[in-house]
């Protein structure tokens, strides 16, 4: 935990990954390794649930609109909903081998979430009804997503180089990044390197600003 003006305190945890406030004033989050879902109060009491999904790996998570946390199981392949309460639902996706990594609510009240395994979007209402929507390019390999100010769906596509966006009619473009000089090139290959975008969100301006695993951000918009 950091404050504004630079005030620190860490908290031990077990492989976290993904974190999100919940609408009772804690933290959530995800337990990679040990497959469980934590809680974290601001007095800094603590609770773990169990994922009944053996090597599930829960990995990010989000606020939903019905008060409860939703998270994605990497290699469990489903999407998770854990109440306040700590009771847990997994809903199993569709296609085999997805991958899921990347989940937020969207403008529509939906979750939706991106497959790196299988480079597909998802959505997924309160009811637990889901959707796969395939990207143009299915070995993009998308990482993150994050519910933009124009009322669309932007995303992560580590594996091409480009920001996705997808609106809630499912219509879907692209981006492409530049790519970065290499300022370690010998003279082999092009003398650039792959951007591989990472972690993205809104910034206070309303644009998209992304995290580029090469060592630099970008913004659109």
């Amino acid at each position: 935990r950091i404050t504004a003006d630079g005030q620190m305190a860490a908290y031990t945890a077990d492989s976290p990954y993904g974190i999100v406030a919940g609408s009772d004033g804690a933290m959530w989050f995800t337990q990679l390794q040990s497959g469980k879902i934590g809680r974290i109060g601001m007095d800094g009491a603590r609770a773990e649930f169990e994922v009944p999904v053996e090597g599930g790996m829960p990995a990010f998570i989000t606020a939903g609109p019905d008060d409860a946390l939703w998270f994605t199981l990497n290699q469990g392949n489903a999407v998770g909903r854990i109440s306040l309460k700590g009771e847990v639902v997994v809903y199993p996706l569709p296609t085999e081998g997805a991958g899921p990594v990347g989940i937020t609510c969207g403008p529509d009240e939906a979750l939706w979430f991106v497959e790196i395994g299988a480079g597909q979007v998802g959505r997924i209402d309160v009811s637990g009804k889901i959707e796969e929507f395939p990207l143009p390019d299915r070995e993009s390999r998308p990482h993150a997503i994050v519910a933009g100010p124009d009322g669309a769906l932007w995303f992560t596509e580590w594996g091409a180089d480009r920001v996705g966006r997808i609106t809630t009619d499912f219509i879907i473009e692209e981006h492409p990044l530049p790519r970065l000089p290499d300022e370690g090139a010998t003279g082999e290959g092009d003398g650039v390197r792959k951007a591989e975008p990472h972690g993205l969100t809104v910034g206070p301006d309303g644009a998209i600003w992304v995290a580029l695993e090469a060592g630099a951000l970008a913004r659109l918009g």
